[in-house]
């Protein structure tokens, strides 16, 4: 089995005493890539974020500003960001959206982090990953007034509906399925998983959280986005191989990843 791991946080507090050993076995485990996700906390989530990144051939970096800390996106944290994204091993901008589900900053702080982000990722020429959380609707108003990035985007872990879905593919997002498609309450996501055209499927594991089952409950790793491959080739009616070769594909165009 050969896959990507689109979304993951390698530089999180979980994977401290042995990331190494995290990295491992996903590539042990047919793991091609993986891009890993600064964004949640402090800027040093990032810097380290770029280290791990740099460090193996594999592995490539997002640097961002989460919507739980969207409050903390001032000009001087932008500036930060784009200092970081002078790498190499940086291939997009994010997690960066709206979650009006937890609330952690205020909605008019999220949205003004979100057009920063959407403004950095065009003056870059980078792809933006988005985080959505019951906050479908105000998004694609945002990214239309805005305009989507000229490289484009990704809508990570879809906790949306086939509607939802349909909307981001109209403005030009990729979307990317995690664990949560595993789960048994995860019908309309699901569906939507079945609807993505070949061309703008991506999975992710989102590691260290929502592990796929039969590990829910456990710390994710990004070895685990097999399992999820598997269901998701199910639900699209396809092999894993197939499916397998189309995400790649897909990262590598969106990522420029080699």
């Amino acid at each position: 089995m050969t896959v990507i791991d689109t979304h993951c946080h390698l530089a999180d507090a979980k994977f401290r005493d042995d990331v190494e050993n995290v990295i491992a076995r996903a590539f042990d485990a047919g793991v091609a890539q993986i891009i890993s996700v600064g964004a949640i906390g402090p800027i040093e989530n990032d810097r380290v974020t770029v280290e791990i990144a740099e460090r193996h051939e594999n592995i490539f970096a997002a640097v961002g500003v989460h919507p739980h800390d969207a409050k903390d996106c001032t000009p001087g944290r932008i500036a930060q960001l784009r200092a970081l994204a002078t790498s190499k091993k940086v291939v997009a901008i994010g997690e960066s959206g709206l979650d009006f589900h937890y609330m952690h900053s205020p909605p008019e702080a999220q949205e003004a982090s979100l057009r920063a982000h959407l403004a950095l990722s065009a003056e870059l020429d980078l792809p933006i990953v988005i985080h959505c959380r019951d906050a479908e609707r105000r998004l694609v108003e945002i990214v239309r007034d805005a305009g989507i990035p000229p490289r484009g985007g990704l809508i990570h872990c879809f906790t949306g509906d086939a509607d939802a879905a349909r909307e981001f593919l109209a403005l030009g997002f990729c979307i990317s399925f995690s664990g949560i498609i595993t789960f048994k309450n995860s019908a309309p996501i699901r569906e939507a998983a079945s609807i993505v055209p070949d061309d703008r499927v991506m999975v992710e594991t989102d590691a260290p959280y929502l592990a796929p089952e039969p590990y829910r409950g456990k710390r994710n790793e990004p070895a685990y986005v097999t399992r999820t491959l598997e269901v998701l080739a199910n639900l699209r009616h396809t092999d894993t191989a197939t499916l397998g070769a189309h995400i790649i594909a897909n990262a590598a165009r969106i990522f420029r990843l080699p």
